[in-house]
């Protein structure tokens, strides 16, 4: 169960969070491990339908934590701006949380699939050697991670 956000006077709808976790350049993926101890750390990803996607190396902190425990949360932060107004220091600001639970892709569409919009996403004027890169490449060594989302929300503080 989610908590309530306690200011409820930033809170945007699931909608516009929606629109900044599809369009947000990096996120943070936090997860915690056995020893309860969170790990955050930035990700490049696509969003797909209602599913995060990221790729990663085999092995690591978080592919650790995630093995043991899958609940993870993602947040982005879109547009950001410093403020000075009179005797108040502020920013204005938008950011997004989503909540879910990590799965490592073994479907083999899937893992293709979500690769090709995930490089897309981040190198749309590259795609013709897609699939030569794919050839070369030891998939073995690569995860796809895919967070399928079960609670979105946001905030924003705007001019």
């Amino acid at each position: 169960m989610q908590r309530q956000m306690r200011r409820k006077d930033r809170e945007i709808t699931k909608e516009e969070a929606m629109v900044l976790l599809k369009d947000a350049e990096y996120g943070v993926l936090a997860t915690v491990g056995n020893d309860n101890i969170p790990y955050a750390v930035p990700m490049n990803y696509v969003l797909i339908d209602n599913t995060i996607y990221m790729h990663c190396a085999t092995a690591g902190h978080k592919i650790d934590n995630m093995q043991s425990n899958p609940n993870v949360s993602f947040t982005v932060i879109g547009k950001t701006q410093p403020v000075h107004e009179g005797n108040d220091y502020s920013t204005f600001f938008e950011s997004a949380i989503a909540f879910g639970k990590a799965r490592f892709v073994n479907d083999e569409k899937e893992f293709r699939d979500s690769l090709y919009i995930l490089t897309k996403k981040y190198f749309p004027d590259g795609m013709a050697e897609f699939d030569a890169i794919m050839e070369k490449y030891d998939l073995s060594r690569l995860h796809v991670i895919a967070v399928d989302l079960s609670h979105v929300s946001g905030k924003a503080k705007r001019a």
